[in-house]
C-alpha cells in the first residue's frame, strides 16, 4: 500500500506552507507500509523556536483550507518539536537541535520519501536563486 492522493496532496501543501516560512528542511517519508495509522510524514526543521511556531500556524492554515483539521497537536509549549496529527499525514515541525538528537529521517530511512514539490533544503535553494 502507498500514500493515498489525499496524503500527498496534504502533504505537499504542508511541505509549501513550512518553506514559506523558510523551513531549514522538509522532507517526506511514506510510512505507510510500516504504520496502519497514517500515511506520510512531513518532517521540517527550523532554526528557533520562533520560527517552529511560525512554521505550525502556516502549516495548520494552509491544510485548514483544504479542509483538514488537526486531530491532535503536541509539544507546542517549548516549540522544539511540534507534532500535528491530520490522520492522513503527521507533520513533525522541530528545532535543528531536536532534529539533530533524533534523526527521524534516519529512524525511517527504509521507507520511500516522497516528492513534495519543494526542495529538501528551501533555504539552500533561495540563496542558489538570490
Amino acid at each position: 500500500m502507498t500514500a493515498t492522493e489525499r496524503s500527498l496532496q496534504l502533504a505537499q501543501a504542508a511541505a509549501k506552507a513550512a518553506a514559506d516560512k523558510l523551513a531549514e528542511s522538509v522532507l517526506g517519508i511514506d510510512v505507510s507500509e510500516q504504520l496502519a495509522l497514517t500515511d506520510i510524514f512531513v518532517i521540517v526543521v527550523a532554526g528557533s523556536e520562533r520560527q517552529v511556531g511560525a512554521i505550525v500556524d502556516e502549516v495548520e492554515d494552509v491544510l485548514r483550507d483544504l479542509d483538514a483539521k488537526p486531530i491532535r497537536r503536541e509539544g507546542d509549549r517549548d516549540a522544539r518539536w511540534v507534532l500535528i496529527d491530520f490522520g492522513d499525514i503527521v507533520v513533525h515541525v522541530q528545532h535543528e537541535e531536536e532534529a539533530a538528537f533524533y534523526e527521524l529521517e534516519r529512524l525511517w530511512r527504509d521507507c520511500p520519501v516522497v516528492d513534495l514539490g519543494v526542495p529538501v533544503r528551501p533555504a539552500d535553494s533561495a540563496a542558489a536563486e538570490g
